[in-house]
């Protein structure tokens, strides 16, 4: 069963976050998800595009009408400067998945390598007793990658980042948002 399935109507929402750099936020917004019991699947904090805003991307399934609760309740928060929910057709969106391999099966099993080469997978290390594969791309296909390599018994380890995104518009929306405040402020 899929997380979707336990909440009637629950999609994958992409929440873009917009702040200063201050310690202890990350804390309050994680909290709102927590009050509202909701889980988070990935969670990406980096600097963005405008200097001193930090930009948290944050997934999670949720209803719409709880995922606009949540978004308002950061937005609400002194140092949050916008919040925004996505569907993911609104967002171009990737992750990156890191797969240790065990040398001795990828050498012994040609197959293992065309399957890497098949997901446009590149392999990044190899030495004797492990051989590092990375792939960035949609989610799908880092798990499907995974899956793939799984059936083979030769992954020794395996994780995937956190979502990073970008909205489908020519700017970062918190740049309107901050011209806007600060043209009013000026009159």
């Amino acid at each position: 069963m899929k997380n979707e399935d336990y909440i009637k109507g629950a999609k994958l929402y992409t929440l873009l976050v917009y702040s200063e750099n201050v310690a202890g936020l990350l804390n309050q917004i994680t909290a709102v998800f927590t009050r509202r019991q909701v889980n988070i699947e990935s969670l990406n904090v980096s600097a963005s595009s405008i200097e001193g805003v930090h930009k948290y991307t944050i997934t999670a399934w949720s209803t719409e009408d709880q995922i606009k609760i949540i978004t308002h309740q950061i937005e609400k928060k002194i140092d949050v400067v916008k919040a925004n929910y996505f569907t993911d057709d609104q967002l171009f969106i990737r992750e990156a998945g890191l797969y240790k391999l065990s040398t001795e099966k990828v050498l012994s099993n040609p197959e293992i390598s065309r399957t890497v080469r098949r997901y446009d997978a590149t392999i990044t290390e190899v030495n004797p007793t492990y051989t590092i594969v990375m792939k960035s791309g949609q989610t799908d296909s880092i798990i499907e990658l995974f899956r793939a390599l799984d059936a083979f018994d030769c992954v020794l380890q395996y994780t995937r980042s956190g979502r990073i995104a970008v909205t489908r518009g020519t700017q970062e929306q918190v740049s309107e948002f901050l011209e806007e405040r600060e043209s009013r402020s000026k009159k």
